[in-house]
C-alpha cells in the first residue's frame, strides 16, 4: 500500500482556512484531518477529540520532553501540537493527513515530514481580512488589530509555502485545492509505477 500524503493548510485567522479544510474533508474519503493536541480551555461549542484534544499545560510540555509532537508550537500563550504516533498510523495506512495549523507548525512539520505539501490561505485584501475579523463580533479592536498585525507577520514568514490559495471565493478555493490534492496523488502514483518498473 502507497504511503499517504501530509497536507499542510495554514492562514490567518479570517482567511476561511477551517470552512476550506472542513469542505475538503466531507467530500474526501481518503483525507483525514489531524486534530491538534492544545493547552488551552475549549471554547463555545468545541468538543474534546473532535475539535481538539484538550490537555493540561504540565501534560503537555511532559509530551514535549517525551517527543510525542512532530511539531509543536506556542500561539498567544498556548500551546498546540500534532501527535508523532497517530499521524504516522494514519500515512503508513495511506490516509492522506491534512493538517490545520500555522506557518510556524508547517515550517517544523516539514522538517520532519520533508514530502508535506505546504498550502498557504491567502485572503483576497487585508481589507477584506480586517472585515471579516470585524464581522464575526466576538474580537475587541485591540484583539482584531493583533491579530492583523500576527497576519501580515505570518505571511512574511511563509515565503517557502509551495502553493497559495486566495480564498476570495470558497467554492473556487475548494476547487483549487482538491485539485492540487489530485495532482499529488497522481504525480506520487506516477512515480511509484515507475519505481515498480526500475526494480522489476
Amino acid at each position: 500500500m502507497a504511503r499517504g500524503h501530509a497536507i499542510v493548510f495554514s492562514g490567518a485567522s479570517g482567511t476561511g482556512k477551517t470552512s476550506l479544510t472542513r469542505r475538503l474533508l466531507a467530500a474526501d474519503r481518503d483525507l483525514i484531518l489531524s486534530i491538534s493536541t492544545t493547552s488551552r480551555d475549549p471554547r463555545g461549542q468545541e468538543r474534546d477529540g473532535v475539535d481538539y484534544h484538550f490537555i493540561e499545560r504540565g501534560e503537555f510540555l511532559d509530551r514535549v520532553r517525551a517527543g510525542r509532537f512532530f511539531e509543536w508550537a506556542e500561539v498567544h500563550g498556548n500551546l498546540y501540537g500534532s501527535d508523532r504516533h497517530w499521524v504516522e498510523e494514519q500515512l503508513a495506512s495511506g490516509k492522506d493527513v491534512l493538517f490545520d495549523i500555522d506557518v510556524q507548525g508547517g515550517h517544523k512539520l516539514k522538517d520532519r515530514l520533508p514530502d508535506a505539501r505546504l498550502v498557504l490561505i491567502l485572503p483576497p485584501s487585508w481589507e477584506e481580512l480586517e472585515r471579516r475579523l470585524r464581522g464575526r463580533g466576538t474580537d475587541s479592536d485591540e484583539v482584531i488589530e493583533r491579530r492583523m498585525a500576527a497576519a501580515k507577520q505570518e505571511m512574511k514568514s511563509a515565503s517557502d509555502y509551495e502553493e497559495i490559495i486566495v480564498n476570495e471565493d470558497l467554492a473556487s478555493a475548494v476547487a483549487q485545492a482538491e485539485s492540487l490534492i489530485r495532482l499529488l496523488r497522481r504525480t506520487t502514483d506516477g512515480r511509484s509505477h515507475l519505481q515498480a518498473l526500475v526494480s522489476a
